[in-house]
């Protein structure tokens, strides 16, 4: 199934997501681009919400572009299937192999990004159409990061993700996140 049908077809949880699958659709309908960097509005990005076994704790990076706490992810970079995406991000910024706890969109947000500087050029401020799944992983297992995009990595309990160290942008998304996930029977 190709990504517009799959956000068609995603059920929202609530309120928020019912607006923004509007506004998903619509960004699809008006720009050719979406899953490009090149569409300097904003493009398709993928991120996970990786929880452990006791679903108690979830996988956050310290994020360079925004100085604070956030879930993996990145850019779609062309790449229709947002799911094989997220995975990839996860091993790349936390050294996990995760397991899909469900292969079907967990759940969507739009993020504002500040312009900034990226590897000596400035990206000008946009929005990431974030795709979201729900991942699983051992929080015993040793992590490691990137240091050109973060910090730092660690498992933080559902009480810390919507703290002052996440960014600002992101508490509410984390907090309907948990929220859902509390819903779901798994």
């Amino acid at each position: 199934m190709n990504l517009k049908d799959q956000i068609k077809n995603y059920a929202p949880f609530d309120e928020t997501e019912e607006k923004l699958k509007e506004y998903f659709l619509k960004w699809m309908d008006t720009f050719k681009d979406v899953l490009t960097r090149e569409n300097e509005f904003g493009h398709f990005a993928s991120s996970a919400f990786v929880v452990n076994k006791d679903r108690t704790k979830m996988l956050v990076v310290y994020h360079n572009t925004y100085d604070a706490w956030i879930f993996p992810g990145g850019h779609a970079d062309r790449e229709e299937n947002l799911l094989s995406v997220a995975i990839r991000e996860v091993e790349e910024e936390t050294g996990l192999k995760a397991k899909v706890l469900d292969n079907s969109i967990f759940a969507i947000s739009a993020s504002p990004i500040v312009g900034h500087v990226k590897r000596g050029k400035y990206v000008p401020a946009h929005t990431h159409l974030d795709v979201v799944y729900l991942l699983e992983a051992d929080d015993n297992e040793p992590l490691t990061f990137r240091e050109d995009e973060s910090k730092e990595v660690k498992w933080i309990t559902f009480e810390e993700a919507i703290g002052d160290s996440i960014v600002d942008f992101i508490r509410p998304v984390h907090k309907r996140l948990i929220k859902k996930l509390n819903t779901r029977v798994m």
